[in-house]
């Protein structure tokens, strides 16, 4: 596997915080980095409970106000931001789909894939 141009910094996501990204040039973010105590995590931007609907109602708005949930607003389902499990919605038993990512030692936070598009995406 090989990192891939930057997507973002780790200085730029508060803890928790989130943002969403771009990385396949799409004109839409397709993944969400989230950042918590335990280190940052990425997802595809995409509802489990109904195809590919985006997870934010508004630019980097993934997060619920304490921080402690990714929540989706098109349908109410709140994820575990470390493991991507729906906990309350109507997806119990489904999850986010994982992209992998890896942290530099300057906080540069980049995609990790051998080639193609993160999982889910053909």
């Amino acid at each position: 596997m090989k990192a891939h141009a930057t997507l973002a910094h780790i200085d730029s996501l508060n803890c928790p915080g989130s943002c969403g990204v771009d990385p396949f040039g799409e004109g839409r973010d397709t993944v969400i980095i989230v950042r918590t105590v335990h280190g940052v995590k990425a997802w595809r931007d995409a509802c489990p409970h109904y195809g590919d609907t985006p997870l934010a109602w508004r630019k980097d708005a993934y997060l619920n106000k304490e921080g402690t949930r990714i929540v989706c607003h098109a349908h109410g389902a709140q994820f575990d931001p470390e493991t991507g499990d729906c906990l309350i919605g109507p997806c119990l038993g489904q999850a986010l789909t994982p992209v992998p990512v890896a942290v530099s030692d300057d906080g540069e936070i980049s995609l990790i894939s051998s080639s193609g598009p993160p999982p889910g995406e053909d």
